[in-house]
């Protein structure tokens, strides 16, 4: 192997894959978050410095604004992680005298909280950490600073990204108001290269591993990977009234069509489809086309939410 591929596996380099208007929205959204935090937090309190936004927010913006879709970046993992690290952190600072011991058990502890919770939220280490370190104006407050600043920022950060990441349609937060998935529901016929989710989750258990995507978010990306190793592509056959199909691209050229009417013929040219913008771009609007130059559109199925 090179000497400049041993540096990129040492350090984890991997190719860029996010679209640059992802990018764009992710700078955005963190900007409107922090702003929206500090703003209204002051609102509230008139407070200043940590006692008004903590700095775990700015990672907490990461990753509702960048990753908004990841396990980590969930509203219980967001409340959870949060809360649990600042009782846990102020507890620790009332307790132990050393500072130093005091500060490895905040963080230690709080990450053995979340990990029994359920909501592991990698700023939830800085919070309780702050507790410890935070200075006078936070050990003044006691176990207020679960309230306050801590509930009210994470209650301003999670209503900011539900109505930031709403506007654009090929991201929701949280990731369970996405309305389309790859997945079938309970029931639906399922693609011929689809993993169980029992199965994703014990390949995960015999890993031990825990990582930033949602069962069903590794199911799609792995249905995804077999489909490009494939080179699968619809055929003018697969494509059904009342389904569902998206074009696969990214950003604001991301759009999702449903199949309302149809017209069969034999001959390929007068075999035609009318279809529905139901995501994306040009929602709600209407048109018609071949069923082949509809295929030649759509990158793959999906399928309506239910869960």
């Amino acid at each position: 192997m090179p000497w400049y591929q041993r540096i990129q596996r040492f350090f984890a380099i991997e190719p860029d894959t996010v679209s640059t208007a992802e990018k764009l929205v992710s700078t955005l959204g963190g900007f409107t978050g922090i702003f929206l935090i500090a703003f209204i937090s002051y609102q509230f309190t008139g407070a200043s410095g940590a006692a008004l936004i903590v700095p775990s927010m700015g990672a907490s913006a990461v990753l509702l604004f960048a990753v908004p879709h990841g396990r980590l970046s969930q509203p219980w993992a967001l409340f959870g992680g949060h809360l649990i690290s600042a009782v846990v952190g102020v507890t620790c600072y009332q307790l132990v005298p050393d500072t130093f011991l005091a500060a490895g058990l905040a963080v230690g502890l709080a990450i053995g909280a979340m990990h029994l919770l359920g909501c592991i939220h990698p700023p939830g280490g800085a919070t309780a950490l702050a507790a410890v370190i935070g200075g006078p104006a936070i050990h003044a407050l006691g176990y207020e600073y679960v309230l306050t600043p801590i509930l009210l920022n994470s209650i301003v950060i999670f209503l900011t990204a539900v109505f930031f990441n709403s506007i654009f349609p090929w991201r929701r937060y949280p990731v369970s108001l996405m309305r389309f998935t790859d997945t079938p529901a309970a029931g639906q016929p399922k693609p011929s290269m689809l993993l169980e989710k029992q199965h994703i989750e014990q390949a995960l258990t015999d890993m031990d591993l825990m990582v930033d995507l949602t069962t069903t978010d590794l199911q799609r990306l792995f249905t995804l990977s077999l489909q490009h190793a494939e080179n699968q592509r619809l055929s003018a056959e697969q494509i059904r009234l009342g389904h569902y199909y998206t074009n696969g691209r990214h950003g604001s050229e991301w759009s999702v069509r449903q199949i309302i009417d149809e017209a069969r013929h034999s001959d390929a040219d007068k075999d035609m489809v009318i279809y529905q913008v139901v995501e994306g771009q040009g929602l709600r609007s209407t048109n018609s086309c071949t069923r082949s130059e509809f295929a030649r559109w759509a990158a793959r199925e999906v399928f309506p939410n239910k869960e």
